[in-house]
């Protein structure tokens, strides 16, 4: 972590259910000089029906604060998984009490959907609601279809997970057979991006020309890397505040390459040849196949 804060990397991204990456992110924290600029975003995740009152909320916001080892939570981004409980609106109102007192500096969403978003957005007022983490990728681009207005028209931005799905939107995959599902070797992760490449974006050989295309365009920026361009395609999107690159501490984390995204932008010419890929994908069909932002997690 003190690799990636000495590159500028100073964001770190954690959740009240990702084991203990609180507790490791709170420990780093209370290491560095009292003057380094560290901003560490968590969550509050309510996945099942909940009785809500202010001491439930501001419990699950103190908890965040004690492992994380701070005043204040930088950034706290609800998720709520049952819409059909209206509670999350209540939730959201009793987090921007507790943003007035200074518990929280900033509140975010996690995987909310464009219909929910603006309600709360409209019902909650203006500048509230900061950020929403969604996933966003060349291969899913559910965010455009929808999401993408909801955040222009209340200013939020998106935080976007899986932009290089799980490592495949890299070079080490191009020219490779189609990986085994069930082999054992991938990821996690990688399983759930593949499932998605091949369930619902197109087909592994439709996949290779993606990467043939972005492989050609890194090639025109000086040699920049697969991820770079998939990268940078997501930034390039006025609506996207951050890109939430997934690293393995010590194992794999690409912090050189990543730094190369940087200092370009994509050209028009770069642009069409990736719209000709994606048109011949279900891409802009994804919506309705698996639904909006953060359905596959319902």
């Amino acid at each position: 972590m003190a690799r990636h804060i000495n590159m500028g990397y100073n964001a770190f991204d954690t959740a009240d259910h990702y084991g203990s990456a609180e507790i490791l992110y709170g420990q780093f924290k209370e290491s560095l000089p009292s003057q380094a600029q560290v901003v560490g975003a968590t969550k509050w995740c309510v996945f099942r029906q909940t009785e809500l009152s202010r001491s439930v909320v501001e419990n699950a916001v103190r908890e965040r604060m004690t492992r994380m080892r701070t005043t204040t939570v930088d950034l706290l981004q609800f998720h709520w998984q049952d819409y059909s409980d209206k509670g999350y609106l209540t939730a959201l109102q009793i987090l921007q009490d507790l943003q007035n007192e200074g518990l929280i500096s900033a509140v975010g969403l996690c995987n909310f959907d464009a219909i929910r978003t603006d309600e709360i957005c409209t019902q909650l007022g203006p500048g509230f609601i900061v950020s929403n983490q969604v996933q966003f990728s060349l291969i899913d681009t559910r965010p455009l279809h929808g999401m993408a207005d909801v955040c222009e028209r209340h200013d939020v931005k998106l935080l976007t997970y899986g932009t290089l799905c799980g490592g495949f939107l890299a070079d080490q995959w191009m020219n490779q057979p189609e990986p085994d599902l069930y082999s054992g070797v991938l990821t996690p992760s990688q399983r759930k991006y593949l499932d998605m490449i091949l369930k619902a974006w197109g087909s592994w050989a439709l996949f290779q020309s993606l990467l043939a295309v972005l492989r050609d365009i890194g090639d025109r920026h000086g040699g920049l890397s697969i991820a770079n361009i998939a990268t940078r395609w997501v930034l390039d999107h006025s609506f996207v505040g951050a890109v939430i690159i997934g690293a393995r501490l010590g194992v794999s984390e690409h912090t050189e390459d990543n730094d190369r995204v940087f200092g370009f932008k994509l050209t028009d010419e770069d642009n069409r040849a990736i719209d000709a890929v994606q048109a011949r994908s279900n891409g802009r069909r994804m919506i309705t196949l698996i639904g909006d932002c953060g359905a596959e997690y319902r």
